[in-house]
């Protein structure tokens, strides 16, 4: 599967404008077992560079998106990270290799005790989740050194932004099913916000309510 990755990443390396990824992230894609995180019926196919379906119309992502926005991130070990869209846990656990803690937010019921079943067999205790409406983030938990989103919106959530530290990052997939772009989103030291698209991506859309759900 790494190799595979590897060999993706030079393929749209001009893309990406980087020739290789962050030796930190490769060593966690590799050390991560992607076979507990996929349903048993796919474990077969678990280290092939695809996404798989999880159920409930959502997926785990391909891994050399997983590795690719781990790297945008550019997770550092003090970080608090928030992750939107658990799924059944594996970029959670990525993302806990890395960082000091991560708190990670899933709309599913169903999938968030499966995620949580997996990340505690696993051992990965510096995650903690709850099921709510990813779309307003984690008001209690925040702010967030960086933000990590798994779903596509139509338009990058402001209260995303708003719980985003000051020097913090957030990586996103936005926009139409047909043309949604990897963002990279940067608030300065002063609060003033960029954003820059990646790469051309296909993720399943961001689920929201009108009103934010109580954690």
């Amino acid at each position: 599967m790494l190799q595979e990755v590897v060999a993706h990443t030079v393929y749209v390396r001009d893309e990406l404008n980087k020739p290789a990824l962050d030796d930190r992230v490769l060593a966690v894609i590799g050390k991560v077992p992607r076979h507990e995180f996929v349903p048993i019926e796919l474990k077969s196919y678990a280290y092939a560079n695809v996404p798989l379906p999880i159920g409930y119309g959502k997926t785990i992502s391909q891994p050399f998106i997983v590795a690719l926005m781990t790297d945008l991130l550019d997770v550092q070990p003090h970080d608090t990270v928030l992750e939107i869209g658990t799924g059944l846990g594996y970029q959670a656990a990525i993302l806990a290799e890395l960082a000091a803690k991560v708190y990670s937010i899933e709309i599913v019921d169903e999938l968030a005790a499966l995620a949580r079943k997996r990340l505690t067999r696993l051992g990965y205790t510096n995650v903690e989740m709850c099921v709510n409406d990813g779309y307003h983030g984690w008001a209690e938990r925040a702010p967030f050194d960086k933000l990590m989103v798994t779903a596509a919106p139509d338009l990058i959530p402001p209260p995303l932004i708003n719980q985003l530290k000051a020097g913090g990052k957030m990586v996103i997939p936005a926009g139409l099913s047909d043309s949604q772009q990897l963002m990279l989103v940067e608030k300065d030291e002063a609060g003033r916000v960029s954003t820059k698209e990646i790469l051309a991506v296909r993720f399943t859309s961001l689920e929201h309510d009108d009103q934010p759900q109580v954690s």
